[in-house]
């Protein structure tokens, strides 16, 4: 008989022993009606007298709300907005009783900001928007939630997904700009790449004249101090004289050069090396008759 009892009074001591894990809290009710919270670890209850209602858990949770609606430019988008919330440790007894479904009343409310808020907007502000939606679904939540026991720790909106054939149309407008912009950055490199061959074309040019200007320069000098030397060498020489010699030396310097070159297309005139007199007079008459008109213009 004392072993019935004592079995008895351990089976009762079981019944009454429950425990709670970490970061929950367990309801406990006596005949239907709110009795006390049981924290983590192990609790104790009347057996029969006292039933565990149900239990709250206090971790941050994540609810994610897709919303469709229409903005203001008429394009149907989906807004999906994620919800951090958790039960308030001081209003743990409103979470439980005054909220059967936390959760589609947070949904609830989503939708309702959301589409309040977003047919105010064209579909490009939506984007740059997005973070003052969650911000005005967060204030939303936090206020009203709170007398149910919820608090908000974070509303974000994680996806906006226009219509298939508008992102379509999105991306061709957005490929014909960037074709746009590389037109017109290729026109402005083939200008600079022109405008930068002329000039170097034109330096080109105006270091090829000066380089023909030295040269003549030099070989005037030069012609200057080969009469100069001759007419000391040889006296009773004149300018002429010497000139006709350094023209007949460039004479056959020129042809010992055609002669050295293995291929070229030069033809030759049949001409004598007398024609050089006659070259040398018409040189000759040339320069007298450059002076005669030079010396007309300063008298007049």
């Amino acid at each position: 008989m004392i072993y019935v009892i004592i079995g008895v009074i351990a089976f009762i001591i079981l019944l009454s022993l429950f425990t709670v894990t970490q970061q929950t809290v367990a309801i406990v009710e006596q005949f239907g009606k709110f009795q006390k919270l049981a924290w983590p670890g192990l609790n104790f209850k009347f057996p029969v007298f006292e039933t565990i209602a149900g239990r709250i858990n206090l971790r941050i949770q994540q609810l994610d709300v897709k919303v469709e609606t229409k903005t203001k430019d008429n394009v149907f988008v989906h807004v999906i907005v994620s919800v951090q919330f958790y039960v308030i440790p001081e209003k743990i007894y409103e979470a439980f009783y005054k909220l059967y479904n936390p959760e589609e009343q947070i949904r609830s409310y989503v939708f309702d900001v959301v589409r309040a808020k977003v047919p105010q907007i064209n579909l490009d502000d939506v984007f740059e928007k997005k973070d003052d939606i969650a911000d005005e679904v967060k204030n939303q939540l936090k206020q009203d939630m709170d007398d149910y026991g919820y608090g908000i720790q974070k509303a974000l909106v994680t996806d906006i997904d226009p219509d298939p054939k508008v992102k379509a149309s999105m991306n061709e407008i957005n490929a014909a700009q960037r074709l746009r912009v590389a037109a017109t950055e290729k026109g402005e490199a083939d200008k600079i790449l022109k405008v930068k061959a002329a000039e170097a074309d034109a330096a080109s040019k105006a270091l090829s004249g000066q380089g023909i200007a030295d040269q003549r320069s030099a070989i005037i000098n030069g012609l200057k101090n080969s009469v100069d030397e001759f007419q000391k060498s040889i006296p009773g020489a004149n300018a002429q004289d010497v000139m006709s010699l350094v023209m007949m030396t460039q004479y056959f310097d020129t042809l010992k050069e055609i002669g050295i070159a293995s291929k070229t297309n030069t033809i030759l005139i049949p001409h004598s090396p007398g024609g050089m007199t006659d070259l040398m007079e018409q040189f000759r008459n040339a320069l007298i008759t450059s002076g005669e008109i030079t010396k007309q213009h300063i008298n007049e």
